[in-house]
């Protein structure tokens, strides 16, 4: 009785708020207010400088926006090199990128082997935080679970606040080392109290690269073979940063610039990415994909699947949203480096793990959605694949679970977050404080009996 009539009043609240309350497409475009700070043909309004990353997918010819190849660049080094270069070599490369992110060069075998120390040094939570923070109060989801461990590092912490270089580096790899044994632990503790599963925690081993360490925690025999170890550290070298227009990264620049903690600004920044208009996209693609396999019966069919996205565009199947989650990308047209390079390096595992007709699947719904969208909208637009339609697949074949999609991108993402927020203390100097025009509707006071 007491819920139905909370439901009740719920809804009285929500007719209420909406009757007073509404701004129209029209009022921002009459007012030239630009809605998410976009400009009109999609592309970011500049908000600030940065030598961290630069994300190039379109060029401006007179004016227009004109579509072209995607290119991913860390400190000024094409991803594309980072990865063929890590490979050949035989060498892991996450670790290589957080210190090419945040110190603008890339490392050489001494500092390459001190950060690999200095993450591993860091790796283990402090004493008793595991217990009192994470296994204490479990989380059905656990990008609530990191951002809640993150807040609360700032009470172990003997000198949270300080601002200086020194500290916040200091600050900065501690944290780019404890976000995977975070997660581990809230996803134990997640399977023990929510999914009824037995839960198990493993030593960390020396000579363990982050994805290695991964890996060892989230198999229960901690077996893994080192394919599959350099293919999660690819994720996590695609994933390591995005430049800072992205909204977890601008959160955390937003932040910095106020002067606050960085347990705060990198708080914020994991509730920012679980939003699924941002990281939270690769789950969604995961819940799309399974109600295409369940509802189209023949994945080869063109002609089968391409009817099943026009009715997925129209809001008649999959969540009813009218998108094709993992299509399309703020700034990408052509194509999306990260995805071109998951999807490649996939091929390989997905043969050895049985996944082949199932990725045959994600490319052909990758070459018919573009004809799809204008078939259903007769919009001409440039749309590709971004990296949030392949890696919920990678994983799959990984066997990390559908809990951890989300999660290992902050684990990756946290890498470029900190280098912003080094970048923006150093150099920024003031606090963002963008303007909203107000638009008041002018009423006079009234006693509350004339109401």
């Amino acid at each position: 009785m007491q819920e139905m009539e909370n439901k009740s009043a719920m809804k009285e609240l929500c007719e209420e708020y909406r009757r007073n309350n509404s701004i129209s497409k029209e009022e921002y475009a009459r007012h030239r207010v630009k809605r998410g700070l976009r400009n009109e043909d999609g592309t970011g309004v500049m908000a600030g400088l940065t030598h961290v990353c630069n994300v190039h997918g379109y060029l401006i010819d007179d004016g227009d926006k004109v579509p072209d190849k995607g290119r991913l660049t860390y400190r000024g080094i094409n991803v594309e090199d980072i990865v063929a270069g890590c490979g050949a070599e035989g060498r892991f490369g996450f670790e290589e990128v957080a210190w090419l992110l945040i110190f603008g060069k890339l490392p050489d075998k001494k500092q390459f082997d001190r950060m690999c120390g200095l993450l591993y040094d860091n790796r283990e939570l402090p004493e008793y935080f595991p217990e009192d923070m994470i296994i204490k109060a479990p989380s059905k989801n656990i990008m609530n679970k990191l951002a809640r461990s993150v807040l609360a590092l700032y009470s172990y912490d003997e000198n949270p606040d300080d601002q200086s270089l020194e500290n916040n580096m200091r600050q900065s790899i501690a944290l780019i080392a404890r976000m995977p044994s975070i997660m581990s632990y809230a996803y134990q503790v997640k399977r023990r109290h929510f999914d009824r599963e037995s839960m198990f925690f493993h030593p960390y081993e020396p000579g363990h690269c982050t994805a290695e360490a991964i890996l060892n925690a989230l198999r229960s025999d901690r077996v893994f073979t080192q394919e599959e170890a350099r293919l999660l550290d690819l994720l996590m070298v695609l994933h390591a940063e995005h430049g800072g227009g992205n909204n977890s990264t601008f959160t955390t620049r937003v932040l910095t610039s106020a002067g606050t903690d960085i347990y705060s600004a990198i708080g914020a920044a994991v509730g920012s990415l679980k939003g699924f208009r941002h990281g939270g996209a690769n789950h969604r693609v995961r819940m799309m994909m399974d109600d295409i396999m369940a509802n189209v019966k023949d994945w080869a069919d063109d002609e089968e699947v391409g009817r099943y996205l026009g009715k997925i565009l129209r809001g008649e199947a999959a969540d009813g949203s009218g998108l094709i989650y993992g299509m399309g990308h703020a700034i990408y047209t052509l194509s999306d480096p990260r995805a071109v390079i998951l999807k490649e390096k996939a091929r390989g595992l997905a043969k050895e793990k049985g996944f082949d007709k199932k990725l045959d699947l994600y490319e052909r719904i990758e070459r018919l959605s573009p004809q799809v969208f204008y078939q259903v909208t007769k919009k001409e637009k440039v749309i590709c694949a971004n990296v949030d339609f392949y890696s919920g697949l990678v994983y799959e074949m990984l066997g990390i679970p559908e809990d951890l999609f989300t999660p290992m991108f902050a684990v990756s993402r946290i890498a470029g977050w900190c280098a912003h927020r080094i970048e923006e203390l150093t150099t920024g100097g003031r606090i963002m404080r963008p303007a909203y025009r107000a638009l008041p509707v002018r009423q006079p006071y009234k006693p509350m009996a004339e109401r």
